[in-house]
């Protein structure tokens, strides 16, 4: 059996969206940054407010690991030349790429969404994570391989979101996730999505949410408890590792068994 790598280390990471807005607990992507770090790597921690990105370096440099920050803005195909150029520059290869940017866009349907507001979304959501992987890749390529990480949502996997843009642009991320893990097998580039649920997050907090709406969300699960940054973090290094080699083209929820059922029964309710 070869040898399967445990851990990261003399890996080079760049994770997009590295940054934490402040409020309670932790984000997505500075939970994958930290514990890419713990896990051996260095990184590159990229997003467009670089003071949360700072914050993110100085927790990992806390715990005696290595990082540089870059503001960025990942629509623009220069600034993620950038963001490459900052880990190869610096540490000379790129072994990993988390994908991490995205908003909630527009509310409404496709009767009420505003066109332009539309049209940033996917620019957002979707066309970042393509400019990423296309100065990513090459580098990759000369590292002899790699892994790369989407961040869709399970609004991408099922129906019932009240607006259009949202899950029809997380529905893209996954199946753009499918179509590069092919084109990019042969030079020993994997590709795989993690679909987060309903986590608790510093940016899920300053949208609005009232104690009764988190035990509601929390309630949506089959575990009935509620998850974190820290929960999609752990499955993203896990992919970014040696133990998932055999992995590529996968689409993992991360959402305590939400989108295992149709619907969970109302309390009191039968089922």
């Amino acid at each position: 059996m070869d040898e399967i790598a445990e851990n990261l280390a003399g890996k080079v990471a760049i994770v997009t969206g590295a940054g934490s807005r402040p409020g309670e607990g932790v984000g997505n992507g500075r939970a994958t940054a930290i514990l890419l770090a713990r896990a051996g790597a260095r990184l590159v921690l990229a997003d467009a407010v670089e003071a949360w990105a700072e914050e993110t370096r100085r927790m990992i440099e806390a715990e005696g690991g290595e990082a540089l920050t870059i503001a960025a803005d990942v629509t623009r195909p220069e600034d993620c030349r950038r963001i490459v150029e900052a880990a190869t520059g610096r540490w000379g290869r790129l072994d990993v790429l988390v994908n991490n940017v995205g908003i909630g866009g527009p509310k409404g349907t496709a009767e009420e969404v505003d066109p332009e507001a539309w049209a940033q979304g996917l620019l957002v959501n979707v066309t970042s994570m393509m400019l990423m992987a296309k100065y990513a890749v090459p580098a990759m390529r000369a590292a002899g391989g790699g892994s790369i990480v989407n961040i869709g949502s399970v609004a991408g996997l099922r129906g019932g979101h009240p607006h259009l843009l949202y899950p029809t642009s997380k529905g893209a991320v996954v199946n753009m996730t499918r179509a590069m893990a092919v084109h990019h097998a042969p030079d020993g580039i994997r590709v795989n999505c993690i679909c987060p649920g309903m986590v608790y997050t510093p940016m899920v907090q300053a949208g609005g949410m009232t104690a009764a709406k988190r035990d509601a969300r929390r309630r949506r699960s089959i575990l009935q408890t509620e998850g974190s940054g820290w929960d999609v973090g752990a499955a993203v290094a896990f992919l970014c590792g040696g133990r998932s080699r055999w992995m590529t083209g996968a689409i993992i929820p991360v959402d305590a068994g939400a989108t295992a059922i149709a619907g969970l029964p109302q309390e009191g309710g039968g089922g």
